[in-house]
């Protein structure tokens, strides 16, 4: 059991989601105590408390951080598609900074949020755009066509302004397409018949339960600061080497160095070092030629 959090007070937004179930369920196991805001109720949710609200609304987070030591914030409008364009970056962006700059003001001193690997802008771009190399990391220059995208790194901005204005330590984490593992081996099944469809998310991928092994170190890592971090497995989800595949549809982006079989053309390097990530569950796939 992590001590850290054990009979801490963790607020958990977005606690109803995909990645927000499986957190809950692991900050319970560590001892946790977990107070919940989400919109709607949901009945695998099982909390301490659960708070049903809007992130937007500055008396329902106010309400919902009483007693919290912790933040993990979740909620957000997760696709380009799920509102409107106004609507997907407003509730996004407000909620962020509602969220950040309320515990800031109460001296919370640590904050995880959910960022995307949209932040860079590629997957949902509406131009023919590639990456300025491989493997991609927190570094590379970004090109944003998207309402989603945008939400996203304006959300890194507000967790660095968070840091400046009020002391608190904020890990933002750039989850890949993250779902349970019957869900990423079904994608895998279709990569391997159309691997290119993959080639926008850099065949990058995650598990929901090492999602939440990613939130608890951002919770208790030693660091200080505003940090942003790629979050993915270290394999990519389709069946066939990490180079053939940059051969085969991006073979006109630099590569800073080659990949060893499936490695995923992600540079892992920062959240392996600084919070320690290691993906556990990642996909069991044969090695093919393309």
């Amino acid at each position: 059991m992590t001590a850290a959090l054990n009979g801490r007070r963790v607020l958990v937004t977005g606690a109803g989601g995909r990645i927000g179930l499986v957190a809950v369920q692991r900050l319970n196991e560590l001892g946790a105590l977990v107070t919940t805001l989400s919109n709607a109720e949901h009945p695998d949710l099982k909390a301490d408390r659960v708070v049903i609200g809007d992130t937007r609304s500055e008396s329902d987070v106010a309400a919902a951080l009483s007693g919290a030591e912790y933040v993990v914030h979740l909620a957000a409008l997760a696709h380009p598609s799920a509102g409107t364009p106004y609507d997907v970056y407003s509730i996004n962006v407000v909620s962020t900074f509602n969220v950040l700059a309320q515990a800031g003001a109460l001296g919370i001193k640590r904050a995880v949020v959910a960022s995307s690997i949209n932040a860079i802008g590629l997957p949902f771009n509406l131009h023919d755009v590639r990456p300025a190399y491989y493997p991609w990391d927190e570094r590379m220059p970004v090109d944003i066509a998207d309402a989603y995208s945008l939400s996203k790194q304006n959300d890194e901005n507000t967790t660095r302004m968070a840091w400046r204005r009020w002391g608190i330590d904020v890990v933002a984490l750039r989850f890949p397409h993250t779902n349970s593992a019957a869900i990423l081996q079904a994608q895998a099944d279709q990569l391997r018949e159309k691997p290119a469809a993959g080639l926008r998310e850099a065949w990058s991928y995650l598990d929901t339960r090492d999602a939440a092994s990613a939130i608890e170190l951002g919770l208790t890592a030693e660091l200080s600061g505003a940090h942003t971090f790629f979050v993915a497995a270290g394999t990519t989800n389709a069946p066939y080497r990490t180079d053939a595949l940059l051969d085969a549809f991006a073979p006109d982006v630099p590569r800073l160095r080659r990949f060893v079989g499936r490695e995923v053309p992600i540079d892992l390097t920062a959240v392996r070092t600084v919070l320690g990530f290691e993906a556990r569950y990642e996909l069991d796939l044969p090695t093919l030629e393309l």
